[in-house]
């Protein structure tokens, strides 16, 4: 037996070189070819490496299809979460269980090919922490999913200062110490790049390949586009001000306190003249009352981001709660 084969059965029985992790959500048709295409890669590659399947509330059988494939390979975990929360929870839930030194995450409609995944490995081991796929001939419709992705991946990119081609590709492979210190919520599973970023990470982007659906039906749709500018205001904020977000607060604060120092001076001046309108300076003195009111609110506001801030660094505290789970697994 060559050495290499002995060093990955030595590792298959402690902390596993890969984690794959793919939500789903009514993926029924789509769960047998893709488990038997990921186990087929990674045996190939003598990778030791766990498959990990996050159930997002599917109610199509998809449920069913993942016991047969967690009955049939060993290295099968199954996550099913009581209801559909969402892909940036099930990515969530899927990481908080992975032990592998890499986690891979890639859709579960059979677009993304498993055959990537060590092109993937190899640009990671060139000293990257993050190497994010780009779909560069995406076989996906040009009106309803190219061209928001397009005009996506150009703010996303603009904001962040990560500049990925293809920002919304899941095929993506990172550093497990990385990712499972990632906080995910809302639509921020489209930001972890830049998330990952924010820890320091190196990130590179690598051609995959993309084929048509063959099965099922995409679950994307334009209603989500305002949840992920939101979000993405939010990772702005973050990325900004985490660490210090008084500053941010505090000058909201302080051009409140400005404004009403402006105001003051005019009520003054205004009380100057004996034809002064009495109801214009109770407006004014009403007008000082709540600029000031707004200075401290936000100067208060920011001080207690500030602690919370302090406090979560300290606890370390980087898990997202997602509500009942219940897992299983073969032996790893």
């Amino acid at each position: 037996m060559s050495r290499r084969r002995q060093d990955v059965q030595r590792r298959d029985h402690g902390r596993p070189q890969v984690s794959v992790v793919v939500p789903l959500f009514n993926e029924v048709e789509n769960v047998r070819p893709l488990v038997a295409a990921l186990v087929d890669t990674l045996r190939n590659e003598r990778l030791s490496y766990e498959i990990i399947l996050v159930d997002d509330g599917s109610t199509d059988g998809t449920a069913e299809a993942l016991r047969d494939v967690q009955a049939k390979y060993d290295h099968v975990v199954v996550i099913r979460l009581r209801t559909n929360f969402g892909q940036s929870p099930a990515l969530a839930a899927g990481f908080a269980h992975t032990r592998g030194e890499v986690v891979v995450t890639m859709d579960g409609d059979l677009q993304n090919d498993p055959r990537d995944i060590p092109r993937l490995l190899a640009t990671l081991a060139q000293g990257y922490d993050v190497v994010s796929g780009w779909r560069k001939r995406r076989k996906d419709g040009f009106l309803i999913r190219r061209i928001p992705s397009i005009l996506a991946n150009r703010l996303v990119c603009r904001v962040t200062g990560v500049a990925l081609h293809d920002t919304g590709c899941a095929l993506k492979a990172y550093r497990g110490d990385i990712v499972r210190r990632i906080h995910l919520y809302g639509e921020m599973h489209r930001f972890i790049p830049a998330l990952s970023k924010m820890e320091g990470a190196r990130i590179a982007e690598l051609v995959v390949r993309h084929h048509p659906r063959r099965f099922g039906k995409s679950k994307y749709n334009l209603s989500r586009t305002f949840r992920v500018l939101l979000d993405l205001l939010t990772l702005h904020l973050l990325m900004r001000h985490v660490r210090n977000p008084l500053r941010f607060f505090g000058t909201i604060g302080l051009m409140f306190g400005a404004a009403a120092v402006a105001t003051l001076a005019a009520t003054i001046a205004l009380m100057g003249h004996l034809s002064a309108d009495v109801n214009a300076l109770n407006v004014l003195i009403t007008l000082i009352f709540l600029l000031l009111v707004s200075c401290f609110q936000f100067l208060f506001l920011g001080l207690v981001a500030k602690l919370i801030v302090e406090t979560g660094l300290r606890r370390h505290d980087y898990f997202f709660d997602i509500g009942p789970v219940s897992t299983s697994g073969g032996r790893l």
